[in-house]
C-alpha cells in the first residue's frame, strides 16, 4: 500500500487502529478475568484507602516494584466484582472457570479452509502496519544483524522487512501447520515452525504484534 506524503500519511494506520480496537475488544474481558482471578478488586477494597501500585504489586505477586505512587480505589463498576456482591455471582462464573475464552473454542488450524482464511486476514492486517513501521521507524533496525517475527504467519511482515533491509537476516516463526511448505525467494528470509511458549529462534530483535 502506498502512503501519501505529509502528515496525513498516518491516517490509514489510525483507521486501522480504530478497527483493531473493535476486533480485539475481547481482550478487555480477558483482562477483567485476570483481575478477578488475582483478587485485585477485593485486595483494594480490604485496603480501605487509595492503594499505590507498589502496595498492590506486593500483594499480588513477587515481581519487581517501581516508583509509581498513584493511588487506586474501586469505581462503582469494579465494586460489582467483589466476592460478596450478589450482583457479581453470574458475571464471575465465567471469569472464575478454566475456559480460555468466553466462546469455549480454540483455533488449532485443523481446518485448511479456516487456516487459510485466518492467515490471509492476518497478512492483510500486517501489510499496512509494516509499511508504516519501515517508513517511520527505520532507525529501529539500525545495528541489527538478525530479527525473528514471532507469530509471523505466512511472512507478510518478515518479507517486507527483509526486502527493505537486505543485510538483515530475518526469520518468520509460527506454528508448524502455518509455515510448512513455505519458501522464500529472498536469501535473507527463512521460515521456522515451532511453539513460541517453548522456544523461539535466537535473534538480535524479536517482533511481536
Amino acid at each position: 500500500m502506498n502512503l501519501i506524503d505529509g502528515e496525513r500519511d498516518t491516517e490509514p494506520l489510525e483507521a486501522q487502529i480504530h478497527v483493531w480496537n473493535h476486533i480485539f475488544n475481547f481482550i478487555n474481558s480477558m483482562t477483567l478475568k485476570c483481575s478477578i482471578q488475582l483478587g485485585i478488586p477485593d485486595i483494594i477494597n480490604k485496603h480501605g484507602k487509595p492503594m499505590t501500585l507498589n502496595e498492590l504489586q506486593k500483594l499480588v505477586s513477587s515481581g519487581n516494584n517501581n516508583d509509581e505512587e498513584q493511588g487506586y480505589v474501586l469505581t462503582n463498576a469494579s465494586k460489582l466484582l467483589l466476592k460478596d456482591n450478589p450482583l457479581s455471582q453470574q458475571l464471575r462464573s465465567w471469569f472464575q472457570n478454566d475456559d480460555p475464552t468466553p466462546f469455549g473454542t480454540e483455533y488449532d488450524g485443523d481446518e485448511p479452509k479456516l487456516n487459510n482464511f485466518f492467515n490471509e486476514a492476518m497478512a492483510s492486517d500486517a501489510r499496512l502496519a509494516t509499511s508504516v513501521m519501515i517508513q517511520k521507524c527505520k532507525n529501529v533496525f539500525e545495528g541489527l544483524n538478525s530479527l525473528v517475527d514471532v507469530g509471523g504467519g505466512t511472512g507478510t511482515a518478515a518479507k517486507a522487512i527483509a526486502k527493505a533491509f537486505p543485510k538483515l537476516e530475518c526469520t518468520c516463526f509460527d506454528l508448524p501447520h502455518v509455515v510448512n511448505g513455505l519458501e522464500s525467494d529472498l536469501v535473507n528470509l527463512k521460515y521456522v515452525g515451532g511453539d513460541m511458549f517453548k522456544a523461539i529462534s535466537p535473534a538480535d530483535a524479536v517482533v511481536l504484534k
